[in-house]
Protein backbone atom coordinates (compact mmCIF):
# COMPACT_ATOMS: atom_id res chain seq x y z
CA UNK A 1 0.00 0.00 0.00
CA UNK A 2 0.73 3.49 -0.59
CA UNK A 3 0.23 7.02 0.16
CA UNK A 4 0.98 10.31 -1.04
CA UNK A 5 1.34 12.08 1.90
CA UNK A 6 3.28 11.14 5.01
CA UNK A 7 4.17 12.53 8.52
CA UNK A 8 7.43 10.26 9.10
CA UNK A 9 10.63 11.31 8.60
CA UNK A 10 11.47 10.44 5.34
CA UNK A 11 15.66 10.51 3.11
CA UNK A 12 15.33 11.19 -0.28
CA UNK A 13 18.31 9.37 -1.35
CA UNK A 14 16.81 6.30 0.89
CA UNK A 15 13.90 6.99 -0.84
CA UNK A 16 15.50 6.43 -3.98
CA UNK A 17 17.01 3.15 -3.92
CA UNK A 18 13.56 1.43 -1.88
CA UNK A 19 13.15 -1.90 -3.41
CA UNK A 20 16.03 -1.46 -5.72
CA UNK A 21 18.41 -4.79 -5.48
CA UNK A 22 21.76 -4.77 -5.79
CA UNK A 23 23.04 -7.93 -7.06
CA UNK A 24 25.94 -9.34 -4.91
CA UNK A 25 27.88 -12.42 -5.68
CA UNK A 26 26.90 -14.87 -8.43
CA UNK A 27 23.09 -15.13 -7.32
CA UNK A 28 22.82 -12.87 -3.99
CA UNK A 29 21.22 -9.45 -3.73
CA UNK A 30 20.53 -6.42 -0.61
CA UNK A 31 17.66 -4.56 -1.21
CA UNK A 32 16.63 -1.53 1.30
CA UNK A 33 12.88 -2.64 2.04
CA UNK A 34 11.85 -0.04 4.62
CA UNK A 35 13.79 1.91 7.33
CA UNK A 36 12.70 4.19 10.39
CA UNK A 37 14.24 7.31 11.33
CA UNK A 38 17.41 8.76 9.85
CA UNK A 39 19.71 11.10 10.77
CA UNK A 40 17.84 13.65 12.17
CA UNK A 41 15.78 11.02 14.29
CA UNK A 42 18.88 10.36 16.10
CA UNK A 43 19.98 14.16 16.93
CA UNK A 44 15.80 14.27 17.89
CA UNK A 45 16.53 11.76 20.82
CA UNK A 46 19.86 13.11 21.65
CA UNK A 47 18.24 16.27 22.32
CA UNK A 48 15.09 15.11 24.55
CA UNK A 49 16.34 16.78 27.28
CA UNK A 50 16.21 20.38 25.64
CA UNK A 51 13.42 20.32 23.53
CA UNK A 52 12.27 19.07 20.02
CA UNK A 53 13.61 21.93 18.53
CA UNK A 54 15.80 20.63 15.34
CA UNK A 55 19.02 22.71 14.58
CA UNK A 56 20.47 23.92 11.45
CA UNK A 57 22.72 21.29 9.85
CA UNK A 58 26.77 22.13 10.86
CA UNK A 59 25.27 21.81 14.55
CA UNK A 60 23.08 18.41 13.84
CA UNK A 61 27.23 16.75 12.41
CA UNK A 62 28.69 18.13 14.94
CA UNK A 63 26.52 16.74 17.79
CA UNK A 64 26.17 13.17 15.84
CA UNK A 65 29.83 13.12 15.43
CA UNK A 66 29.93 13.75 18.75
CA UNK A 67 28.12 11.02 20.12
CA UNK A 68 29.93 8.69 17.66
CA UNK A 69 33.41 10.12 19.04
CA UNK A 70 32.34 9.36 22.83
CA UNK A 71 30.06 6.03 22.25
CA UNK A 72 26.88 7.48 23.10
CA UNK A 73 25.11 4.93 21.27
CA UNK A 74 21.75 4.53 22.40
CA UNK A 75 20.04 7.91 19.93
CA UNK A 76 21.81 5.61 17.59
CA UNK A 77 19.19 2.41 18.23
CA UNK A 78 16.48 5.37 17.25
CA UNK A 79 17.06 4.59 13.58
CA UNK A 80 16.20 1.38 12.09
CA UNK A 81 16.23 -0.44 8.44
CA UNK A 82 15.12 -3.50 6.77
CA UNK A 83 16.58 -5.73 4.27
CA UNK A 84 15.68 -7.98 1.91
CA UNK A 85 19.10 -10.30 1.48
CA UNK A 86 20.29 -13.56 -0.30
CA UNK A 87 23.32 -15.30 0.30
CA UNK A 88 24.98 -18.58 0.37
CA UNK A 89 24.11 -20.50 3.74
CA UNK A 90 27.56 -20.58 4.69
CA UNK A 91 27.70 -16.63 4.33
CA UNK A 92 24.17 -16.59 6.25
CA UNK A 93 25.75 -19.20 9.48
CA UNK A 94 28.65 -15.92 9.51
CA UNK A 95 26.00 -13.30 9.07
CA UNK A 96 23.70 -14.50 12.07
CA UNK A 97 26.23 -14.36 14.39
CA UNK A 98 25.45 -10.72 15.26
CA UNK A 99 22.94 -11.48 17.31
CA UNK A 100 21.20 -7.67 17.61
CA UNK A 101 18.76 -8.22 14.56
CA UNK A 102 15.52 -9.68 14.04
CA UNK A 103 15.43 -12.12 11.28
CA UNK A 104 12.98 -13.92 9.20
CA UNK A 105 14.71 -16.52 6.90
CA UNK A 106 13.46 -18.82 4.04
CA UNK A 107 12.11 -22.19 5.39
CA UNK A 108 13.31 -25.14 3.49
CA UNK A 109 10.62 -27.31 6.04
CA UNK A 110 7.96 -25.03 3.97
CA UNK A 111 9.25 -24.78 0.79
CA UNK A 112 11.43 -26.32 -2.15
CA UNK A 113 15.22 -24.58 -1.87
CA UNK A 114 16.29 -23.08 -4.70
CA UNK A 115 19.06 -24.84 -6.46
CA UNK A 116 21.63 -22.08 -6.88
CA UNK A 117 24.69 -22.46 -5.58
CA UNK A 118 27.37 -20.29 -5.35
CA UNK A 119 31.02 -20.34 -7.19
CA UNK A 120 33.34 -18.00 -6.12
CA UNK A 121 35.12 -16.68 -9.09
CA UNK A 122 39.15 -17.41 -10.08
CA UNK A 123 40.63 -14.06 -8.27
CA UNK A 124 39.17 -15.43 -5.36
CA UNK A 125 39.70 -18.88 -4.90
CA UNK A 126 43.37 -18.89 -3.14
CA UNK A 127 45.39 -21.87 -0.75
CA UNK A 128 45.08 -21.28 3.04
CA UNK A 129 46.53 -18.66 4.70
CA UNK A 130 49.78 -19.73 7.13
CA UNK A 131 49.53 -16.95 9.47
CA UNK A 132 45.77 -16.83 9.67
CA UNK A 133 43.76 -20.09 10.27
CA UNK A 134 40.17 -19.18 9.21
CA UNK A 135 41.58 -17.21 6.13
CA UNK A 136 43.00 -17.26 2.56
CA UNK A 137 46.46 -16.00 1.36
CA UNK A 138 48.65 -15.72 -1.63
CA UNK A 139 48.00 -16.11 -5.19
CA UNK A 140 45.11 -17.23 -6.70
CA UNK A 141 44.85 -20.45 -8.74
CA UNK A 142 45.83 -21.39 -11.94
CA UNK A 143 43.33 -21.38 -14.23
CA UNK A 144 43.88 -25.16 -14.87
CA UNK A 145 43.42 -25.65 -10.90
CA UNK A 146 40.46 -23.31 -11.09
CA UNK A 147 38.68 -25.27 -14.01
CA UNK A 148 39.28 -28.41 -11.86
CA UNK A 149 38.19 -27.27 -8.81
CA UNK A 150 34.81 -25.67 -10.25
CA UNK A 151 34.13 -29.48 -11.92
CA UNK A 152 34.71 -31.07 -8.77
CA UNK A 153 31.96 -28.51 -6.92
CA UNK A 154 29.46 -28.78 -9.56
CA UNK A 155 29.62 -32.66 -9.82
CA UNK A 156 29.35 -32.95 -6.04
CA UNK A 157 26.08 -30.29 -6.50
CA UNK A 158 24.72 -31.82 -9.60
CA UNK A 159 24.52 -35.39 -7.50
CA UNK A 160 23.30 -33.50 -4.62
CA UNK A 161 20.44 -31.87 -6.92
CA UNK A 162 19.31 -35.11 -8.56
CA UNK A 163 18.83 -36.66 -4.34
CA UNK A 164 16.97 -33.87 -3.51
CA UNK A 165 14.58 -34.21 -6.69
CA UNK A 166 14.22 -37.93 -5.87
CA UNK A 167 13.31 -37.68 -2.17
CA UNK A 168 11.00 -34.99 -2.81
CA UNK A 169 9.35 -35.92 -5.93
CA UNK A 170 8.89 -39.48 -3.48
CA UNK A 171 7.65 -37.32 -1.23
CA UNK A 172 9.71 -37.51 1.82
CA UNK A 173 9.62 -34.46 3.56
CA UNK A 174 10.93 -31.45 2.88
CA UNK A 175 12.62 -30.66 6.00
CA UNK A 176 14.31 -34.15 5.96
CA UNK A 177 15.36 -33.85 1.97
CA UNK A 178 17.21 -30.64 2.24
CA UNK A 179 19.52 -32.02 4.75
CA UNK A 180 22.30 -32.73 2.33
CA UNK A 181 22.04 -29.83 0.13
CA UNK A 182 25.68 -27.94 0.30
CA UNK A 183 26.57 -24.72 2.00
CA UNK A 184 27.07 -22.94 -1.14
CA UNK A 185 23.23 -22.99 -1.62
CA UNK A 186 21.41 -19.66 -1.30
CA UNK A 187 19.22 -18.64 1.26
CA UNK A 188 17.57 -15.23 2.16
CA UNK A 189 15.98 -13.48 4.60
CA UNK A 190 14.39 -10.36 5.60
CA UNK A 191 16.87 -8.52 8.12
CA UNK A 192 15.89 -5.69 10.38
CA UNK A 193 18.37 -3.62 13.04
CA UNK A 194 18.86 -0.71 14.27
CA UNK A 195 21.90 1.96 13.33
CA UNK A 196 23.48 1.25 17.06
CA UNK A 197 24.38 -2.30 15.95
CA UNK A 198 24.83 -2.03 12.41
CA UNK A 199 27.45 0.44 12.68
CA UNK A 200 28.96 -2.90 14.88
CA UNK A 201 28.40 -5.54 11.94
CA UNK A 202 29.97 -3.36 9.45
CA UNK A 203 33.05 -2.51 11.46
CA UNK A 204 33.62 -6.04 11.80
CA UNK A 205 32.51 -6.92 7.94
CA UNK A 206 33.90 -3.99 5.71
CA UNK A 207 37.18 -5.03 7.57
CA UNK A 208 39.78 -6.39 4.91
CA UNK A 209 39.84 -9.12 7.35
CA UNK A 210 36.89 -10.58 7.13
CA UNK A 211 35.89 -13.01 4.30
CA UNK A 212 35.86 -11.46 0.53
CA UNK A 213 32.22 -12.88 0.42
CA UNK A 214 30.59 -11.34 2.97
CA UNK A 215 32.70 -8.12 2.70
CA UNK A 216 30.79 -7.71 -0.49
CA UNK A 217 27.70 -7.35 1.07
CA UNK A 218 28.46 -4.84 3.79
CA UNK A 219 30.23 -3.12 1.05
CA UNK A 220 26.47 -2.65 -0.68
CA UNK A 221 25.22 -2.41 3.44
CA UNK A 222 27.61 0.82 4.00
CA UNK A 223 26.01 2.53 0.86
CA UNK A 224 22.82 2.37 1.87
CA UNK A 225 23.68 3.54 5.35
CA UNK A 226 25.76 6.45 3.26
CA UNK A 227 22.58 7.43 2.08
CA UNK A 228 19.98 6.99 5.01
CA UNK A 229 22.44 9.08 7.59
CA UNK A 230 24.94 10.42 5.79
CA UNK A 231 26.03 12.26 8.75
CA UNK A 232 26.41 9.16 10.89
CA UNK A 233 28.02 7.00 8.59
CA UNK A 234 30.64 10.09 7.70
CA UNK A 235 31.41 10.16 11.70
CA UNK A 236 31.77 6.16 11.44
CA UNK A 237 34.23 6.29 8.53
CA UNK A 238 36.57 8.91 10.80
CA UNK A 239 36.32 7.58 13.73
CA UNK A 240 35.97 3.92 13.56
CA UNK A 241 37.04 2.70 10.14
CA UNK A 242 40.01 4.71 9.80
CA UNK A 243 40.94 5.15 13.28
CA UNK A 244 43.49 3.15 14.93
CA UNK A 245 43.54 1.93 18.66
CA UNK A 246 46.49 1.36 20.66
CA UNK A 247 46.80 -1.10 23.55
CA UNK A 248 48.80 -0.43 26.74
CA UNK A 249 51.79 -1.61 25.57
CA UNK A 250 51.77 0.25 22.26
CA UNK A 251 51.03 3.28 23.61
CA UNK A 252 54.25 2.59 25.81
CA UNK A 253 56.15 1.84 22.81
CA UNK A 254 55.08 4.43 20.64
CA UNK A 255 55.68 6.92 23.23
CA UNK A 256 59.56 5.28 23.65
CA UNK A 257 60.01 5.32 20.04
CA UNK A 258 58.85 8.92 19.24
CA UNK A 259 60.72 9.80 22.51
CA UNK A 260 63.91 8.28 20.73
CA UNK A 261 62.97 10.63 18.11
CA UNK A 262 62.16 7.61 15.56
CA UNK A 263 60.68 9.20 12.45
CA UNK A 264 57.02 7.84 11.82
CA UNK A 265 57.34 6.98 8.48
CA UNK A 266 58.73 4.05 6.50
CA UNK A 267 62.00 3.78 9.32
CA UNK A 268 59.33 2.91 11.86
CA UNK A 269 58.70 -0.78 10.81
CA UNK A 270 62.07 -1.87 11.40
CA UNK A 271 62.78 0.00 14.17
CA UNK A 272 59.47 -1.21 15.94
CA UNK A 273 60.56 -5.00 15.80
CA UNK A 274 63.60 -3.84 17.59
CA UNK A 275 64.58 -3.70 21.41
CA UNK A 276 62.24 -0.37 21.68
CA UNK A 277 59.07 -2.90 21.93
CA UNK A 278 61.12 -5.13 24.66
CA UNK A 279 59.24 -7.78 25.95
CA UNK A 280 55.98 -5.81 26.37
CA UNK A 281 54.66 -7.77 23.13
CA UNK A 282 54.67 -11.33 21.65
CA UNK A 283 55.98 -11.52 17.86
CA UNK A 284 52.15 -11.62 16.57
CA UNK A 285 51.20 -8.02 18.88
CA UNK A 286 55.05 -6.67 17.25
CA UNK A 287 53.30 -7.67 13.53
CA UNK A 288 50.01 -5.87 15.04
CA UNK A 289 51.42 -3.37 15.74
CA UNK A 290 54.00 -2.40 12.97
CA UNK A 291 50.69 -2.79 10.80
CA UNK A 292 48.52 -0.27 12.78
CA UNK A 293 51.51 2.20 12.71
CA UNK A 294 51.61 1.75 8.84
CA UNK A 295 47.90 2.21 8.78
CA UNK A 296 48.32 5.80 9.82
CA UNK A 297 49.76 6.56 6.96
CA UNK A 298 46.96 5.68 5.26
CA UNK A 299 44.25 7.66 7.27
CA UNK A 300 43.02 10.18 4.30
CA UNK A 301 42.98 6.75 2.11
CA UNK A 302 38.75 6.59 3.76
CA UNK A 303 36.82 3.68 1.59
CA UNK A 304 34.44 4.57 -0.91
CA UNK A 305 31.02 3.03 -0.27
CA UNK A 306 28.91 5.02 -3.04
CA UNK A 307 26.20 2.70 -4.17
CA UNK A 308 25.96 1.95 -8.50
CA UNK A 309 22.44 2.62 -8.96
CA UNK A 310 22.71 1.45 -12.64
CA UNK A 311 23.45 -2.31 -11.57
CA UNK A 312 20.11 -2.57 -9.80
CA UNK A 313 17.28 -5.16 -10.69
CA UNK A 314 13.99 -4.75 -10.47
CA UNK A 315 12.09 -7.14 -7.17
CA UNK A 316 10.89 -9.25 -10.05
CA UNK A 317 14.16 -9.70 -11.65
CA UNK A 318 15.21 -12.06 -8.86
CA UNK A 319 11.71 -13.03 -7.72
CA UNK A 320 11.45 -15.00 -11.04
CA UNK A 321 15.11 -16.33 -11.53
CA UNK A 322 14.56 -17.89 -8.04
CA UNK A 323 11.34 -19.21 -9.00
CA UNK A 324 12.92 -20.63 -12.19
CA UNK A 325 15.73 -22.26 -9.93
CA UNK A 326 13.00 -23.70 -7.80
CA UNK A 327 11.91 -27.65 -8.50
CA UNK A 328 8.61 -27.56 -9.95
CA UNK A 329 7.96 -23.80 -9.32
CA UNK A 330 7.03 -24.76 -5.59
CA UNK A 331 7.58 -21.45 -3.72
Amino acid sequence: MTTSETRRLTVSAAEEIMDRYFPVLDHGFVALVDYMGGDRSMERAARVSFGSKMRGEAESRTLLRHLRRHMHTSPSEMCEIVLHCAMPLFIARQWIRHRTASVNEYSGRYSLMPMLFYTPPRELVKRQSKSDKQGRAGDSLTELEYSGLVARWNNSRVQAVDHYREMTEDDLAKELARIDLPLSTYTQWYWKIDMHNLMHFLSLRVDAHAQAEIQAYGRIIAGMTKRLAPLTHEAWIDYKVCAVTFSRHERVALADLITDGVRIGDGIAKAARLEALGDRLSPRERDEFVGKIQELRMANQAPNFDLDLSVTKDPEYFEQKYAAATLAGDR
